[in-house]
């Protein structure tokens, strides 16, 4: 970013980024030599954290990716680091986690204008080193804003670590409920306690049948993308579901696309309704399910979704289905169908052939339901509640990161 095209509030100074950072010495290790012990941080170009068993600098630094794509890492403590990673930590009147941030903010740019090459992109450093920064002059100010960005990066962890921790106990929960489930005093069968019996699932209650889906469903169908793709898509109307809004927690409609009265009349076979079980069925979002809740608005699917209509279309069996297939149990099938097929999908024919648990006892269905419900509402609220602080963060670096809005030192 040219000098030209900053705004410098008042008591901010342009820098050439090269001038406000030193530089690490270049690591002997590479990717490979990842120890998987040893405790140690060890930050490569890829997404992930690795580890290993020798420490090679502690303290602030910035981890950036050389090749492929750009991101960004900051640590405080003892790290180990790869080749192909630059690692970077402010100068003396700089603040490091601030520099940090200031990267992170403009990584789109960056990942545009300084990666280049044919087949594996690099990163140009002598060109990175002159891109132009906007920032503090006073450091103290840095390290406010950087205190207030990592605290909200905290909370976003902190969240996140709850939503993994919930997801465990859900698969845990499921694990019990598929395999073992709730007998009329509410309690989890065990083979000490009750009569369980071989089927095509394993070992399964007495009770229960081993059914499978062409025995529950009415009908499978998928939709069309519409002719003209994302041309004729409305900013409002009838919602155009697509593998992209199905998630085992619900639906995600923060990207969802709209169709018209008329393409949705041509699409008659793929509208959906209430308790309707969608399966998403190829691509890399392959076995995902969730079910169409009651209340709904009206919507349709395209090609890569498969709408499950149950002959008892309801709500707890649109939730036992749902949850059937996003378990562990359910995805094994789909991906021993997948494995057997010459490309990234499964049919309507390899759908029907899914086995399922059939509980026989609408007691039992409801139990299930009920703590299904419970897990996922837990989710989802810290869902929501990391969308807000995701959201939070990004508006905090708008304002912060261009002096906007000043903090008080």
């Amino acid at each position: 970013m040219e000098e030209s095209q900053l705004h410098i509030p008042e008591g901010w100074e342009g820098r050439e980024l090269g001038t406000l950072y030193l530089e690490k010495r270049k690591s002997k290790f590479k990717v490979s030599d990842a120890t998987n012990y040893g405790g140690i941080p060890f930050y490569t170009s890829g997404d992930a954290v690795l580890e290993h068993n020798e420490i090679q600098t502690d303290g602030e630094n910035i981890f950036l990716a050389t090749g492929g794509v750009a991101n960004v890492k900051f640590y405080n403590g003892k790290v180990a680091y790869s080749t192909d990673t630059y690692v970077i930590v402010g100068k003396e009147n700089i603040d490091t986690q601030f520099l940090y941030f200031k990267i992170l903010d403009q990584l789109y740019y960056i990942n545009t204008n300084f990666f280049q090459g044919s087949g594996l992109k690099h990163l140009q450093k002598k060109d990175f080193r002159k891109h132009f920064f906007a920032l503090p002059k006073i450091k103290t100010e840095q390290q406010s804003i950087a205190n207030i960005l990592s605290k909200i990066d905290q909370a976003i962890a902190n969240t996140e670590a709850l939503i993994a921790k919930y997801t465990r106990i859900k698969t845990g929960l499921m694990q019990d409920l598929l395999t073992k489930g709730i007998d009329e005093n509410g309690n989890i069968r065990t083979e000490q306690t009750h009569v369980f019996k071989d089927s095509p699932l394993g070992r399964i209650p007495q009770e229960w049948e081993c059914l499978s889906i062409k025995d529950i469903a009415e009908r499978l169908r998928s939709g069309v993308t519409p002719k003209g793709g994302s041309d004729v898509y409305e900013k409002e109307g009838i919602l155009l579901i697509r593998s992209q809004n199905v998630y085992s927690y619900g639906f995600k409609l923060d990207d969802v696309a709209y169709i018209n009265e008329e393409i949705n009349n041509r699409m008659l076979g793929s509208q959906l309704k209430e308790f309707d079980v969608l399966l998403n069925i190829t691509g890399a979002s392959i076995g995902r399910a969730t079910y169409v809740p009651e209340g709904f608005p009206r919507a349709n699917v395209n090609q890569h979704v498969c709408a499950i209509r149950l002959k008892k279309a309801d709500v707890n069996n649109a939730i036992f289905l749902s949850s059937y297939l996003n378990s562990i149990y359910g995805q094994n099938q789909i991906y021993q169908n997948i494995a057997g097929s010459n490309r990234e999908g499964i049919n309507y024919t390899q759908i029907k052939e899914i086995n399922v648990p059939f509980f026989n006892n609408d007691f039992e269905l409801e139990k299930f339901s009920e703590m299904v419900i419970k897990s996922n509402e837990r989710i989802n609220s810290e869902m929501k509640k990391l969308t807000k602080l995701q959201y939070l963060k990004t508006g905090l670096m708008q304002d912060l990161l261009t002096g906007k809005v000043r903090v008080k030192i």
